[in-house]
């Protein structure tokens, strides 16, 4: 995998924001247990200008994009949702302009959109560094007096000035971050009712509204899980192309009942997806090699099979990562992510997949394999369409026909897995023989993929009439 860019950096932050009136007396922080020193730092002048699309994209999702001067950290600073309480930061050093490394992480929401300063945030700041018995920093508090305005014709404000105080966890844990919080409150402070202070002057709401309907909600929750996985892609985390892709099968399952009128959405949603399965079909296979090549005793892996089989997915892997980041930096892309925004805002009286429609899309792909030339397609089309039920049924809170189309997609995923395996594993023997290589482990690897997928089929037909069962 490659290293991370070096110009940049992340930061996990776990804080908490209160609300305080004007007047308010700083807590004491005596007594609190585990906390053995309490360092005033000097006083700090901050000055940041924070970005965002003139729709506020970034904002609407508690995403900020601000350039910061004064204190230690000045610079430009990226801050994503990481769960409750909880950011991801990621700083660039102070340029004039916005740094492409961090506009790439957030493309998927600004896509082609300009972005432009939408605030001026002033904070006088003064900081006190809770330590344990070892000088760790365990947490820190922020007093903060903020003067701020924004920017743009159409958001004209006038400028605002309040206080709060601010709670950021260092090594400490939760239960300390609890005890400093009730000590807060007990000297009158209140949870903010804004997720950050650029929230606060836009009057963003902490919580976005979803649409009330089943589906459209379905829609909208998968969408920004889309958002997400496309920052994990980019950041080229754990598993992120196999999440992307999950999450394009998702949504296009949802709109499966109505082809005609979403046809070219469901194109594109597909063509991304085949796009993104180059890197993770590569990225399958090396895990596959390298879990199959580990069970082998070995005098049985002879030759360079490892090299050859493990390392050459793996650089595949890396090549398909690649198109698949230049077609996620593509206006294509850009326009297929309005159409889903549009989609969501689309009257509720739209149609889409349901589990009734699923189902019966199933059982035909079921009496079709029966007798169909070739017998690995069919099962694939089977798999596809216990896939689209599965998440059919998800959406409308059917969870036991959701769990069993679930067992008949995994079981005919592994299927599909060694067909796909067994084919690369003859190429590569084949490559390897007219090298005068040994291909006796290939063989074996070849044997073992067979009775996976001999182990698949046999499970099909018990887990189709529990599926049954489970819809009747």
């Amino acid at each position: 995998m490659p290293a991370t860019d070096p110009s940049t950096s992340r930061f996990r932050e776990v804080e908490r924001k209160f609300d305080v009136d004007a007047s308010a007396i700083s807590p004491s922080f005596d007594g609190i247990a585990g906390v053995a020193r309490v360092e005033q730092l000097p006083a700090q002048a901050l000055a940041a200008v924070y970005f965002d699309t003139p729709g506020h994209d970034l904002a609407a999702r508690r995403i900020t994009l601000r350039r910061r001067t004064g204190g230690p950290d000045a610079g430009w600073h990226l801050k994503l949702p990481a769960g409750p309480a909880t950011r991801t930061e990621v700083r660039a050093p102070l340029s004039p302009e916005v740094p492409d490394e961090l506009l790439d992480v957030v493309m998927a929401i600004v896509r082609d959109r300009p972005l432009a300063p939408v605030a001026q945030i002033g904070t006088a700041r003064s900081v006190v560094v809770l330590r344990d018995d070892r000088g760790e920093v365990l947490a820190e508090f922020c007093d903060d007096q903020v003067i701020a305005s924004t920017e743009g014709a159409e958001h004209e404000r006038a400028e605002q000035h309040w206080r709060e105080w601010e709670l950021e966890l260092g090594s400490g844990d939760l239960e300390l971050l609890e005890r400093l919080s009730n000590r807060l409150l007990d000297t009158g402070a209140r949870p903010a009712g804004y997720g950050s202070k650029l929230a606060r002057v836009l009057g963003t709401p902490s919580v976005v509204a979803h649409p009330s309907d089943l589906l459209h909600r379905a829609l909208a929750e998968q969408i920004e899980q889309l958002l997400v996985a496309d920052r994990a892609v980019r950041a080229n985390a754990d598993d992120a192309v196999h999440q992307m892709r999950v999450t394009i099968r998702r949504i296009r399952s949802l709109l499966h009942g109505e082809e005609a009128a979403h046809a070219p959405l469901l194109g594109e949603l597909q063509e991304l997806g085949a796009v993104l399965g180059g890197a993770r079909d590569a990225e399958v296979l090396a895990q596959r090699y390298q879990q199959a090549l580990d069970e082998l005793s070995p005098e049985l892996v002879r030759g360079p099979v490892g090299e050859r089989l493990v390392d050459g997915s793996l650089r595949r892997y890396q090549s398909g990562r690649r198109r698949s980041l230049a077609a996620m930096r593509s206006p294509r892309y850009f326009r297929l992510l309005d159409g889903l925004d549009d989609l969501v805002s689309a009257p509720a009286a739209e149609r889409y997949a349901t589990v009734d429609i699923a189902y019966r899309r199933l059982r035909k792909a079921v009496k079709a394999a029966k007798t169909a030339a070739d017998h690995d397609a069919a099962l694939h089309r089977i798999r596809k369409a216990a896939k689209r039920l599965r998440y059919a049924a998800a959406a409308a809170n059917e969870k036991k026909i959701a769990k069993r189309a679930k067992t008949i997609q995994t079981l005919l995923g592994d299927h599909q897995d060694s067909v796909v395996s067994r084919a690369h594993l003859v190429q590569q023997a084949d490559i390897a023989a007219a090298a005068g290589q040994d291909t006796f482990t290939y063989g074996l690897l070849y044997a073992r993929e067979a009775d996976l997928a001999a182990q698949s089929r046999a499970a099909l037909r018990p887990a189709l009439r529990k599926l049954n069962r489970a819809v009747q």
